[in-house]
């Protein structure tokens, strides 16, 4: 029952569409139909040009990220499998929303907002990484994908350092890793598209059609 309570949390709080809603209720537009299709911040900057758009969705989708893991932590203080559940579930939801035929975000911000509370040191190293592939590489796509491969090798060869500095901690390494494996290839999974469009533009390597 504590497995389905704390999935079902972060399930309904991650399926809630940001972006579609204040775009809709803002501009009386359709988010999933305008800019890439994306239901996320950086689509609703691009679409609307208003860069307070952008954060509020921003700032909202992390929230949802957050409050998954701060719940199940008020009712499970001692255990991580919980949170993490629930993480996972609203990230999830949020990449493929149940409102919206599936459609969704890419899923760093709800991700982020969780692994704040639940696993810092995993945002600490997307992050660090991410800023690493921009400034060699200019491009925020390309920089999302090669830093979520990363932080998943990095967590993978410290293990033992990654186990020290999340909380609570895991009953062991293995649901530590299970957790970050599953959490970083469902954000893979919303970045094939781009990634597809970005070699077909063959702007990964520094040229285009």
């Amino acid at each position: 029952m504590n497995y389905l309570l704390s999935l079902l949390a972060g399930y309904l709080l991650g399926s809630f569409p940001t972006a579609y809603v204040i775009l809709k209720f803002s501009k009386g537009m359709d988010i999933t139909l305008n800019g890439t299709g994306n239901v996320g911040a950086m689509n609703i900057f691009e679409v609307s040009k208003s860069k307070i758009l952008g954060i509020l969705v921003f700032l909202i989708d992390a929230l949802k990220g957050l409050l998954s893991v701060y719940l199940c932590r008020l009712l499970f203080p001692m255990d991580f499998v919980y949170p993490s559940l629930a993480l996972l579930f609203a990230v999830l939801s949020h990449c493929y929303n149940p409102w919206l035929k599936f459609k969704g975000g890419r899923g760093l911000a709800t991700a982020a907002g969780g692994t704040l509370l639940l696993f810092p040191i995993l945002l600490s190293i997307w992050i660090f990484a991410w800023v690493i592939v921009y400034l060699f590489k200019r491009d925020i796509i390309f920089a999302n994908i090669l830093a979520t491969f990363m932080s998943l090798i990095l967590v993978f060869t410290s293990a033992n350092i990654a186990f020290k500095y999340s909380f609570p901690h895991p009953d062991s390494i293995s649901t530590l890793l299970l957790f970050t494996s599953a959490l970083l290839i469902i954000i893979i999974t919303r970045h094939f598209e781009p990634l597809v469009e970005l070699i077909n533009n063959k702007k990964l390597f520094g040229t285009k059609r």
